[in-house]
């Protein structure tokens, strides 16, 4: 597989267009040495809310609009994306898309460590966080889960 930087394990960083922290998180994964994909989120936080409005203008049902050329080409570019990374990090809250990339990443073997919110209101308990590699509470607590480059 391709690899920007050889030798790097490469974390596919999963969370919510609308998480302001995935840049500064993304960074500090780098600086630990990962090789971290996090461009995703450079579409900013209105980007499904824009798709949306822009395929009703057209008069598309969402079921058209996913098999339109702008959705498959998003959809492609993260499942390459999704498929060359070694592990995945879930940024929590997230919405679907988040939840299915992590899914995805479990049902391929690859492990992913799961960040809860920092604040304990903001975070809804479930279950089937057990799928998941390992759950942490903060950023500083992942570096001691993760596997060391």
């Amino acid at each position: 597989m391709h690899r920007e930087r050889e030798g790097l394990l490469v974390i596919y960083l999963v969370g919510s267009l609308r998480n302001s922290h995935i840049p500064e998180i993304g960074r500090t994964l780098r600086s630990w040495g990962y090789e971290v994909f996090d461009d995703w989120h450079a579409a900013g936080p209105e980007a499904d809310d824009c798709w949306k409005a822009y395929e009703q203008q057209r008069g598309r049902t969402y079921q058209k609009a996913l098999r339109g050329l702008a959705a498959q080409h998003v959809f492609e570019y993260d499942r390459y994306h999704l498929q060359r990374a070694d592990m995945g990090v879930l940024l929590l809250p997230c919405g679907k898309s988040g939840w299915l990339e992590a899914g995805w990443l479990l049902g391929r073997g690859k492990p992913v460590y799961a960040v809860l919110p920092p604040t304990e209101d903001e975070v809804r308990w479930d279950v089937m966080l057990c799928f998941m590699t390992g759950v942490v509470s903060s950023v500083e607590e992942l570096k001691e889960k993760l596997p060391h480059v």
